[in-house]
């Protein structure tokens, strides 16, 4: 079988301060960098990506690869015109350039928006579609946090979506659509598509497939595959897309439409049910501190884990607001860290400084936000790094970061994890880079919502979630949303504790 491999992966925040542009594609920001042809092959070996489980299945199944493109950024702001374009063009004209195709097989993320396109996805394969025509199956992998287009249902023949979130099953995820194109190229049977939208958005740490009530609607969709359905999927969504198509799915695949149906329709009931099981605690900086401090007087040492999720880089977030920092040095706190700040000056000079002085830094801070303003302290150069680093937890999966020129500061008891390059605090070896032993400190800050719980969760004596001053707000309802379809809710019908 002859099958065209392909990835462009976004997630984008309307409302985020920076886009995403051919650049953040080419240094891929957590991502692999952005590989073409025979090289994508040996880029995603042993990568934890839905790439990597797409070529497992091909080399089981005996396919013939024909790689075009892969690239992914870190979620920002808006995909600029001249990236997509650039992009999409490739993969189109790359797949247009491979020759007779019995399957294409499309590594996406679902809720990627550019300057000029609200539907990334769908608009891509619309563009492949066109190339391929009608007959040739086209299978997607993709993200949780889609916001999936009945558009982009109605022209592919598969659609997977991953069912973790720390998503640890990215590989798996693309190994599952891989199959089922594998089954479609073979017998040349497509199945039945079925695709509700849910009524109510969900805060990001609120999706936790960790906690209920997601883990429980997770494990459902084993069941519903088990009672007739191909392949079953909830999307969640990513609220912070200001598009029509924002909002949580549910999507069924089946031998027959009224098996799709019923499947869809099971996934839907069960995520309007769970409505009310929707409640986060959430609390100050400065109560987060006093509740970990009252944690490790309970339970011993440390790690309690903290939460900055409203600057996560994973939602849109600039990994440099300054709130749980200065809640951290104002409580006095030995044994604590906090990473990543990114900030290139600071990291620059600390390295002019060298390893054991002591200078004036102004660490962080975003001016786009009220009172963000760095943080201007003596601090110590602890340690310095070049910022390459193999994240090997869960998340990551053995991913190559490069994070710039990277430096530990310490200030008193409080470490600060700086770096010149942009990535999710998901893995523990991106405090051990820089010196710093996660499992020895008493509290850990770290910048991101959920996908941190992969890796740190074995090791937390407790996890809160923090609201410090950040461009990616934990509730939805605080966006000043304009474009989203009618009746769609901007938080659950519960009530959210914050302390």
């Amino acid at each position: 079988m002859r099958v065209a491999l392909a990835g462009f992966l976004h997630e984008t925040n309307t409302f985020a301060p920076s886009k995403a542009g051919l650049e953040e594609f080419r240094s891929g920001g957590g991502y692999v960098p952005m590989v073409r042809g025979p090289e994508l092959l040996e880029a995603f070996r042993d990568v934890n990506l839905g790439m990597s489980g797409a070529i497992s299945v091909a080399k089981t199944q005996g396919w013939h690869l024909i790689p075009v493109l892969w690239a992914g950024a870190i979620p920002s702001a808006h995909v600029t015109q001249i990236a997509f374009e650039q992009i999409a063009e490739e993969i189109v004209s790359g797949i247009r350039d491979a020759g007779p195709l019995d399957g294409v097989f499309l590594d996406l993320h679902g809720a990627m928006v550019a300057e000029h396109i609200d539907d990334g996805e769908g608009e891509l394969v619309r563009r492949v579609r066109a190339v391929v025509g009608p007959k040739v199956p086209i299978a997607v992998a993709l993200d949780l946090h889609g916001n999936i287009s009945e558009q982009m249902v109605d022209l592919v023949d598969a659609l997977v979506g991953f069912r973790t979130y720390p998503h640890v099953d990215m590989a798996v995820t693309g190994a599952s659509a891989a199959r089922i194109l594998d089954d479609m190229m073979k017998t040349g049977i497509r199945p039945a598509k079925a695709y509700r939208k849910m009524s109510y958005l969900v805060p990001i740490p609120s999706q936790s497939t960790d906690l209920a009530p997601a883990k429980k609607l997770y494990a459902e969709l084993a069941a519903v595959e088990a009672e007739g359905a191909l392949s079953a999927s909830l999307f969640m969504g990513f609220p912070a897309t200001d598009t029509p198509d924002c909002g949580p799915t549910a999507i069924a695949f089946a031998n027959t439409q009224v098996a799709a149906d019923q499947a869809a329709e099971r996934i839907f009931a069960a995520y309007e049910a769970a409505e009310s099981d929707f409640n986060t605690v959430t609390y100050t900086p400065e109560n987060a501190m006093v509740e970990a401090a009252r944690l490790l007087a309970i339970e011993g040492r440390g790690p309690v884990v903290i939460a900055d999720t409203q600057d996560n880089p994973g939602a849109g977030g600039v990994s440099a607001t300054t709130g749980m920092l200065r809640a951290m040095i104002a409580a006095d706190t030995t044994d604590a860290a906090i990473g990543l700040i990114v900030d290139p000056a600071t990291a620059q000079a600390a390295h002019d400084a060298g390893q054991g002085a002591t200078a004036q830094f102004n660490i962080g801070g975003h001016p786009g936000l009220p009172d963000e303003v760095p943080v201007s302290t003596m601090a110590i150069v602890e340690s310095l790094s070049d910022g390459r680093l193999r994240a090997t937890g869960p998340y990551y999966g053995g991913t190559h970061l490069d994070l710039g020129l990277s430096a530990c500061l310490r200030i008193g008891g409080v470490r600060v994890v700086v770096t010149s390059q942009i990535a999710q605090m998901a893995d523990r070896e991106m405090f051990r880079f820089i010196g710093v032993a996660p499992e020895e400190q008493s509290i850990l800050v770290v910048k991101s919502s959920t996908h941190f719980r992969a890796d740190f969760a074995p090791i937390a004596r407790n996890i809160i979630v923090a609201l410090a001053p950040g461009p990616m707000p934990f509730n939805p309802s605080k966006l000043p949303f304009t474009r989203l379809r009618p009746g769609l809710r901007l938080s659950p019908n519960t009530n959210q504790d914050e302390k």
